[in-house]
């Protein structure tokens, strides 16, 4: 099998379960003191004064992490779910991502389940040889609330 021929059982609507995260007190405060230091992503009482009401995660972290478990998980799952069996596929960069949602914070021990489902697909019109492939992306807590959401893209070598 080829590039071409992954890309070819690429089908909107396959979902990736990328894997589950429990966000910590600990971690919410190391990421927050390091790039979003907003009062209450670093303690519970600036966090319990203000709408949150308790100390919750950065969006840019719950976001760090989809990225993570993506990586590590998201193209291994594409393969499988596609039955694809040939070398390795030629994955290039993200042409961006659009529309992130965080509909609700993310407060310690709440452990969140990301995935991404395949939205569409197309050859790309500025890299020939290559394709883009569009999802939507979403985290959910263990009760089922989603807690955000975005638009993004992968390229994929098409020529062999």
């Amino acid at each position: 099998m080829s590039n071409a021929e992954f890309y070819s059982l690429i089908k909107p609507g396959m979902k990736q379960e990328l894997g589950s995260h429990t966000f910590t007190q600990e971690e919410i405060v190391e990421f927050a003191s390091e790039f979003d230091p907003q009062p209450f992503h670093l303690s519970q009482e600036a966090a319990a004064k203000s709408n949150f009401g308790a100390l919750c995660a950065s969006g840019w972290h719950t976001l760090s992490v989809w990225m993570r478990l993506n990586i590590l998980n998201g193209r291994k799952e594409l393969i499988r779910l596609t039955g694809y069996e040939g070398p390795e596929p030629m994955f290039g960069p993200s042409p961006g991502v659009r529309d992130i949602k965080w509909t609700r914070p993310v407060f310690v021990g709440e452990t969140i389940h990301y995935s991404s489902t395949v939205a569409a697909k197309r050859d790309s019109p500025r890299r020939p040889g290559w394709a883009i492939v569009m999802s939507h992306s979403t985290g959910f807590t263990q009760e089922g609330a989603q807690v955000v959401s975005m638009r993004g893209a992968v390229t994929i070598q098409i020529d062999d």
